[in-house]
């Protein structure tokens, strides 16, 4: 009997161990996603769906990193089948955990991240999908500052799809879906500055938003504004060389 007892406790002792293990992990990875470190994130995020594939945190972290490594550190060749496993990992994490804003969140960016390589059909498919995942993940989580930021490029291609494109999405929608506009652009990423202020990439893309809609003054103020942020991540790193080639074309 004491052997038993012995076993068992032993068994115990090592399951709580591996517990703690995986939070001091998690912890990590959630810090360098949060910082945008995602060379760091990526495998930490991996390591932690080998222990537990079901943990909605790390199946929803994941995604988030297949996405964004994908985008700033694989080739061209190889980046849609890391936005598609991204895309399976956010369905998954959605069916864990429905209320989870972030597995909403990371679902609308895997699709948006399709829609880059994808065709006019498939865009447009994908659109009224997008645009419900981030109203849910807005819906659940008010301070998500990047449902924000994925809601103002959807009124943003939205608004800019051409002759072609517009036919085809009153044949999938019977009209455009509410919003659509550069306006609502607008609204949504100033929106998502209020919320991350030093994020600069928010401000580069209302940048663009008035470029596109030929407010040059305004889309010169808004990119000189993100310049004076200090480039901190791979993300500031990008939208640093894309203000910089958007004034060079404004002036």
């Amino acid at each position: 009997m004491k052997t038993l007892f012995t076993a068992v406790f032993a068994v115990i002792a090592s399951l709580s161990a591996i517990s703690q293990t995986n939070d001091e992990q998690y912890a990590k990875a959630l810090k360098a996603k949060l910082e945008f470190r995602y060379k760091d994130a990526f495998p930490a995020f991996q390591a932690l769906l080998k222990t537990d594939s079901n943990n909605v945190n790390y199946v929803q972290g994941a995604s988030y990193c297949y996405s964004k490594y994908g985008f700033f550190y694989v080739a061209d060749a190889e980046k849609m089948k890391y936005y598609q496993t991204a895309e399976y990992l956010a369905k998954k994490a959605i069916k864990l955990n429905e209320a989870s804003a972030d597995a909403h969140f990371a679902y609308a960016m895997a699709l948006g991240r399709i829609n880059e390589n994808a065709s006019s059909k498939q865009k447009v498919a994908n659109a009224k999908l997008i645009k419900t995942q981030v109203d849910r993940a807005i819906a659940l989580n008010p301070r998500l500052a990047g449902a924000y930021h994925i809601l103002g490029r959807w009124n943003r291609t939205i608004a800019g799809f051409n002759g072609v494109e517009k036919i085809m999405i009153n044949s999938f929608f019977g009209g455009v879906p509410p919003g659509g506009t550069y306006d609502d652009a607008v609204k949504a990423f100033i929106t998502a500055i209020g919320i991350e202020p030093k994020y600069m990439n928010h401000q580069f893309e209302l940048a663009q938003t008035y470029s596109d809609m030929g407010k040059k003054v305004e889309a010169k103020l808004w990119a000189q504004k993100a310049l004076e942020i200090t480039p901190s991540n791979e993300d500031d790193k990008k939208a640093k060389t894309d203000c910089e080639a958007l004034l060079k074309k404004l002036n």
